[in-house]
């Protein structure tokens, strides 16, 4: 029995292709993984707060320092934290923002990457602490970007989850979304592909119907 944490970050709601391609991922994994939990988290609709001055001073006291105000400062980063350390794989769509992520999602991650909890700081350098995890990314595009000079988004990605220990990141990009209907259904219908391939690695017992 897996759980996953499952996260959406496009504002654009049911017109949304990006979650229309997770809520596919979380309903194809159950078929399998029946006994599995979900815990979902609605960036788009539910943005979670920027970091603030609070915030900084509570993160980086000494923990003989931490009053309760300063505690209260990094609820909902403990919150977020403790989704994301309890998951087994993580589930996320992204949509491809001026060659990046969105700002809820930059927000999302100034509030998870945290000091003594996501990441420390040793003799040796920086060490994450997220440690075992899968995660797949199925990111939205209006052209082709892959691998290009522009695509700052999947470098970045992948940087700031393997600094907190999460290494193991796979990629769906449904990309050309814009270039017509012809384009923007191979695209969908190729994730959906992808999708299949990714459960399969992940859930020895499935088999694509």
């Amino acid at each position: 029995m897996a759980h996953i944490l499952h996260l959406d970050s496009s504002p654009r709601g049911d017109r949304s292709i990006s979650r229309a391609l997770t809520k596919q991922f979380i309903q194809v994994w159950q078929q399998t993984d029946k006994e599995g939990r979900v815990t979902y988290r609605d960036l788009g609709r539910n943005p979670v707060p920027l970091i603030d001055e609070p915030w900084i001073a509570a993160a980086f006291a000494p923990p003989t320092e931490i009053t309760p105000a300063l505690e209260s400062a990094l609820t909902i980063s403990n919150q977020l934290i403790d989704e994301l350390l309890t998951a087994d794989f993580l589930v996320f769509g992204i949509p491809m923002y001026n060659y990046s992520v969105p700002a809820n999602f930059k927000a999302y991650l100034d509030q998870i990457v945290r000091v003594r909890r996501t990441f420390v700081i040793g003799s040796h350098g920086y060490e994450g602490l997220v440690k075992g995890k899968k995660a797949v990314i199925i990111t939205t595009r209006g052209g082709s970007y892959a691998g290009g000079a522009l695509d700052f988004q999947e470098p970045y990605l992948r940087a700031v989850f393997e600094f907190i220990g999460i290494t193991d990141v796979t990629f769906i990009h449904a990309e050309n979304l814009a270039l017509g209907v012809q384009q923007r259904q191979a695209a969908i219908a190729s994730a959906g592909v992808a999708i299949d391939r990714v459960i399969a690695t992940w859930l020895p017992d499935y088999s694509s119907v």
